[in-house]
Formats: structure tokens, sequence, C-alpha cells
């Protein structure tokens, strides 16, 4: 995500808690059987939560790729147009300036909309899969017993249950950032919203300070290259 951020090109100026590494993978001594002998449980848990990443990488690259090229070809436009009427003599027509421009403008409205639609989709995926997780927890609980699901570390340290109990957390910051981005697309909507404005909106988009700690990138990615096995 750092490096999509340091490729940002803001619009034109108009005119007048993560997990320390260990040292090596090879110094963890796994006190678990389970990791020689993978169940169904290793498999259907590893591949939830890569779908999790998954779902959280399509979501960056629909907020800091999509997202971000349409606000600011948003915020440029409307820059462009201001200028060029600025240099329009008083009572000539403008109106073969502003048409061509307000379509595109529109355009680019449209575009945030739909984006703004996939990130509720990329949020409903990650309720599901939260959903499966619960599913998983309850059959090992039944077939397995409660214990092996509590306490029997399922590749390294983490059992099951912690992973299941503590992954739920990451659904807050991204609901948090869906409603965010929301606000910031009625905010780009009004075609009379100022330059200044328009590069704090900008700024705002880029930042997911909802994320920042407590996205997958942050507070998952590291964790699950230590305990998830064939990560």
């Amino acid at each position: 995500m750092s490096n999509r951020l340091k490729s940002f090109r803001g619009p034109s100026t108009p005119s007048p808690s993560p997990v320390q590494h260990p040292q090596g993978k090879g110094q963890i001594t796994p006190s678990s059987p389970s990791r020689q002998i993978e169940s169904t449980f290793h498999r259907k848990t590893r591949t939830l939560l890569q779908e999790l990443r998954s779902t959280s990488e399509t979501w960056d690259d629909l907020v800091l790729l999509d997202g971000l090229k349409s606000a600011t070809q948003l915020v440029d436009t409307r820059t462009e147009l201001e200028n060029s009427l600025k240099m329009i003599p008083n009572g000539l027509p403008r109106t073969h300036l502003v048409r061509p421009q307000l379509a595109i403008m529109d355009n680019c409205i449209e575009k945030l909309d739909a984006v703004i639609r996939k990130l509720r989709k990329q949020f409903q995926k990650m309720n599901t899969i939260m959903d499966n997780l619960d599913a998983l927890l309850i059959e090992a609980h039944k077939t397995r017993g409660c214990k092996w699901a509590q306490e029997e570390p399922l590749w390294v340290t983490w059992s099951l249950e912690r992973f299941v109990t503590q992954i739920g957390a990451i659904l807050r910051p991204y609901h948090r950032s869906l409603h965010f981005h929301i606000e910031l697309v009625d905010k780009l909507r009004s075609h009379d919203v100022s330059f200044e404005d328009s590069r704090d909106i900008i700024n705002q988009w880029t930042q997911q300070s909802w994320l920042a700690e407590d996205g997958w990138s942050a507070a998952w990615e590291d964790l699950c290259e230590v305990e998830v096995e064939k990560w």
C-alpha cells in the first residue's frame, strides 16, 4: 500500500499492532503433531485466511487505483474548467467549454459510485468469510472436542479458536473505512466544492486512516506468515 501512496499525483493547482518477525522460522518448534498431519480444519482455515487477504488486496486496488484515478480526474477537470472560464471575457458564450467538461466530471462521479458498490461487495465477502470461520470452529468443537479447538496449536502456537475469535475484529476498521469513503464521494459530488477542500478529500482518500493500524496488511499479514504453515 505504501508504494501505491508514494506514486500518488495530487490534483493540479488552479491559477490565481504488528507482529514482530522471528529471527527465523526454523527456530519455532511446534508443540503439536498437527503440523505434520494436516486435517481438513487446517486446510479450510488457511484457505479462508487467504481469501480474506485477497479481499483486502482487492479493496486497496479499488481505493488506491480505481477510486483515486477517478477522484483525481474529477478535481483536475473542475480546476481546468475554472481556469478556462476565467480567461473568457464576460458576455461571450461559454457553453462549448462547460458541456464537455461537465460530461467528464459526471462520468468520474459515476465511476466513484461504482467503486463504492464494489467496496460494499468486498465487505460482504469479508462477512461471509467470518461466517465460514465461525462454522468451522463449531464443527471442530463437535468433531475434535473443545480442548482441541481451544488449546491445540493449529500450526505453531495459535489454536483454531484463537484465529476465529481474533480475526473477527478486522471487520470494524473496514466497515468504518467503507462509510468514510462514502462520505468523501458525497463531498466530491457537488461541483461547487472548492479546490482546497477537494485537495483535502483526495489526501484523506489515499490515507485510509482506519486501516493504517488495523487493516489486513498492518495487523494480519506478518502474523499469518509466522503462524500459518504453507502461507
